[in-house]
């Protein structure tokens, strides 16, 4: 498992791989959470979120869950642990990017999420 430090520091690197553009508006910037977060809709707590892409009260932030990422990624070492993080980032900012872009159509990634979520819950009905 790599150290919450560690963790920070890959962030620290993926965020400068972006560019200037993606970060704005994105007024409550990245944080980095401690948090074990599992959506309400998981059944027997066999989900796990990673990131999530927040707008409230006009601030935009992007919040990744160490937590969850220690879960599910236990013996994750730097290199793969980078990669994790490079694709829950992008998965982020590209809810960023469409949410100030104005994009909520049927192609969003908002929509996307929303149809594997759909499809998880029709798997699992009783």
């Amino acid at each position: 498992m790599i150290s919450t430090d560690e963790y920070k520091k890959i962030i620290e690197e993926l965020l400068d791989e972006l560019p200037a553009e993606f970060f704005r508006e994105l007024t409550g910037g990245v944080v980095v959470s401690d948090a074990l977060v599992i959506p309400d809709y998981a059944k027997e707590n066999e989900l796990f979120t990673m990131g999530q892409y927040q707008v409230s009260y006009g601030i935009r932030q992007i919040k990744l869950f160490k937590g969850s990422f220690d879960r599910v990624y236990p013996h994750a070492d730097a290199g793969q642990a980078r990669e994790i993080l490079r694709g829950t980032l992008r998965h982020e900012f590209r809810h960023h990017l469409e949410s100030i872009g104005g994009i909520h159509n049927s192609s969003s990634l908002e929509a996307e999420d929303e149809r594997e979520k759909q499809a998880y819950l029709s798997r699992h009905e009783e």
